[in-house]
């Protein structure tokens, strides 16, 4: 299995979204076929982000696997100490997002 990114802009939260495939496409094959799936849905799409829009499109159209948080089973948070080793979530299909900020970190 290989996996694909699609993200919009470094500056959105939320907009990257993960694609697989049983097949190694090149990235410039991969880049062509997100770019013809653009043109086709830029102006009209129903799903919350351009990105969801193309990843659902290329699902469709060429047997991706469109990595949704309805298919994460379970989410872990690991950490050198036992306590900070946890199960996020036994919720499926629940939404977890971690944020640190510069001015969160104490400085000495």
């Amino acid at each position: 299995m290989f996996f694909y990114e699609i993200h919009e802009g470094d500056e959105e939260l939320g907009t990257a979204v993960l694609l697989a495939h049983e097949r190694r496409f090149e990235p410039l094959e991969f880049f062509a076929l997100v770019k013809k799936a653009r043109t086709l849905l830029v102006d009209s799409f129903e799903e919350d982000s351009l990105s969801e829009a193309i990843a659902n499109e290329l699902a469709r159209t060429q047997g991706f696997l469109h990595v949704t948080d309805e298919l994460l089973v379970a989410s872990v948070n690991v950490d050198e100490k036992e306590e900070g080793t946890f199960l996020v979530s036994e919720e499926s299909g629940d939404r977890t997002v971690f944020l640190s900020r510069d001015d969160d970190i104490q400085k000495n």
